[in-house]
């Protein structure tokens, strides 16, 4: 299988490298941008982090914002997500929130590539995760087009025009098995070939 491991070295190892340090990397104009818009879509009573990476986990992290945030794109009487009275204290009470928060942005329509799990925001693993999300349902809300994207549109492109590639791992995974099957029958096939060029030789000595 020699062959199809420095195949695939280059192509996707490198991309795939880049991507995850670009994914890594947490934007604080990105962060800039993302407060305002909630602040403006959900009002001024979700206050205002401090700034930086740890201000904004610390704002975000027990879901009440961001449960605030996806209600604000439907209408009233059909918010998805349950918003407690009182902001959950308990650590469980809070991470209920915020997968609650995350199942709704998936119905939405943000794309499980996009998708934050839940310890990226808890326990501050890869808050670039976190904006990935926010910017994603941003987009679609601006993309939708219905009333209830509050903001300047420009804060976030419009999805249609990404034309980004999604691949989810268990494709990727799927491309290479389809990869590894077609270099193995190719060289079954070739040594079928040599063989068979082989033995009339034989015959005709």
């Amino acid at each position: 299988n020699m062959f199809y491991m420095a195949n695939k070295g280059p192509s996707y190892g490198m991309s795939r490298e880049v991507q995850s340090k670009i994914e890594k990397k947490y934007d604080e104009e990105l962060e800039e941008r993302l407060v305002e818009w909630i602040i403006v879509q959900c009002g001024p009573d979700v206050g205002r982090p401090d700034r930086g990476r740890l201000g904004f986990q610390v704002w975000l992290k027990n879901g009440v914002i961001l449960s605030k945030l996806v209600n604000s794109l439907y209408p009233d009487g059909s918010k998805p997500v349950k918003v407690p009275e009182n902001p959950p204290s308990m650590v469980f009470k809070q991470m209920e929130q915020v997968a609650q928060f995350l199942k709704a942005a998936e119905d939405y329509g943000v794309i499980k590539t996009d998708m934050f799990q839940t310890v990226d925001l808890f326990e501050g693993k890869d808050m670039a995760a976190v904006q990935r999300t926010l910017m994603a349902l941003g987009s679609l809300a601006v993309t939708k087009n219905d009333g209830h994207y509050r903001g300047d549109p420009n804060w976030f492109m419009k999805k249609a025009q990404e034309h980004k590639r999604e691949f989810t791992e268990s494709q990727l995974q799927e491309g290479k098995h389809v990869i590894g099957l077609q270099m193995g029958s190719n060289r079954g096939a070739s040594q079928a070939g040599m063989t068979g060029y082989g033995r009339p030789r034989q015959i005709i000595s």
